[in-house]
């Protein structure tokens, strides 16, 4: 995730009063989307772990003092700072990458999930979850009177529909397999396949 700061995540991660609501809601809606070995990226406070288990799950973001929090919270389940990570790394590779809520804070979505996709096993998924952005007038109204983030909200910096989310697949060197919206249509569910 692109972030300013460790401070501006941690407090993007734990702002807002539905906050934690809309993080279950993402992982509620990508769960049955998540096999075997499964890398979480941008896991903030790492809960998908609940979902999946430890031994299958990897959690990977940028501020130390949220997977710090993680590890405390999540013993037995591993998690990484980017920079750890990108160490790992090496020939590792996963059936499932998660990105909820993190492709829409990034500048290029395409190069993001191609990144991705060089992780994945053959016919391995991407499961992105991403606001509508027909509707992003909402997450910012929310932001503004505490319901959301609003530092979350200001950090948007790609957001795509349908077919934004096909073209940066494509581009990125996967392709779309399922789309579907969730939370009355203001969030999107979209998994890509590895080709």
């Amino acid at each position: 995730m692109v972030f300013s700061s460790s401070e501006d995540y941690m407090s993007a991660e734990l702002n807002g009063l539905l906050s934690p609501f809309l993080r279950q809601q993402r992982i509620r809606a990508a769960r049955p989307y998540l096999r075997g070995r499964i890398l979480d990226w941008g896991c903030g406070n790492g809960s998908l772990c609940e979902s999946v288990g430890a031994s299958h799950y990897i959690g990977v973001d940028i501020n130390p003092q949220i997977i710090e929090a993680a590890r405390h919270k999540y013993i037995g389940t591993t998690f990484y700072i980017l920079d750890e990570f990108i160490d790992f790394t090496h020939h590792k590779m996963f059936d499932t990458v998660a990105a909820l809520a993190v492709i829409e804070h990034l500048p290029e979505p395409s190069g993001f999930i191609h990144r991705m996709e060089q992780l994945l096993v053959p016919n391995g998924r991407l499961v992105l979850t991403t606001p509508n952005p027909m509707l992003d007038w909402v997450h910012g109204l929310g932001g503004l009177i505490g319901l959301f983030a609003k530092e979350s909200h200001q950090e948007h910096q790609s957001l795509m529909d349908r077919s934004g989310i096909t073209q940066a697949a494509l581009e990125g060197g996967m392709v779309l397999e399922t789309y579907t919206r969730f939370l009355l249509g203001a969030n999107q569910l979209a998994i890509l396949r590895k080709g």
